[in-house]
């Protein structure tokens, strides 16, 4: 897919690029970070360059990743336009894609996060053909969890031994946000639990002699 940029009434969330990998390396140094998220830990700027030079670049050449550096449209007191959360869409099976998301330290508990979740959500429903975004964290990351319900994202559930990290599996939240959810159309017909049966009779109804 081309590179695309998103935009919100703050933000601006475009694909990562080689000038980002100093600020990457200076958030990921965050213990949080280190400790909720699959970075390498300890990360060092080598971590950073292969990231933002070999690793994203290459994930939207295959379409298995879309991952944005994320930025606010106004400037700080310094001048600048500081890199502010990463956030992505990845692991794409039967039109369903998982979100991830870290929010630099210094940046945190000001809305930054849900408002560029709640825009890649908007995108991967209306480009992506997506019907279910799914969202993932280990039990206890409880700020992750917060961000994605402010978002909509319903809680199903706790999937025991469902994240991979660091040589381990660990239990993990499991959500998950559907189009309507935002008041979007589905690119597919969605048939909740307990229609099915319904659906089933009306179809032998109408089609009478067929067991």
């Amino acid at each position: 897919m081309e590179h695309v940029t998103l935009t919100t009434e703050r933000l601006v969330l475009r694909p990562f690029a080689p000038a980002d990998t100093d600020e990457v390396h200076a958030a990921c140094q965050d213990p949080d970070i280190q400790r909720w998220t699959t970075v390498p830990s300890p990360y060092a700027h080598e971590d950073a360059a292969l990231f933002v030079r070999r690793i994203a670049p290459g994930a939207w050449r295959d379409g298995t990743e879309y991952a944005f550096a994320v930025r606010p449209h106004a400037p700080a007191e310094d001048g600048t336009h500081p890199l502010v959360a990463s956030v992505s869409v990845h692991h794409p099976r039967e039109n369903t894609w998982e979100v991830g998301y870290w929010t630099a330290a210094g940046h945190r508990r000001r809305g930054y996060t849900a408002e560029c979740v709640r825009a890649l959500a908007h995108w991967s429903f209306t480009a992506l053909g997506c019907t279910r975004l799914e969202w993932r964290a280990e039990v206890g990351n409880a700020p992750s969890r917060a961000v994605a319900e402010s978002v909509g994202f319903v809680v199903e559930g706790t999937q025991r031994a469902g994240l991979f990290n660091r040589g381990t599996v660990r239990d993990c939240w499991l959500g998950a946000l559907l189009p309507h959810d935002l008041g979007l159309p589905s690119p597919l017909p969605h048939l909740p639990a307990g229609t099915a049966a319904t659906a089933r009779d009306g179809d032998r109804a109408a089609r009478p002699g067929r067991a």
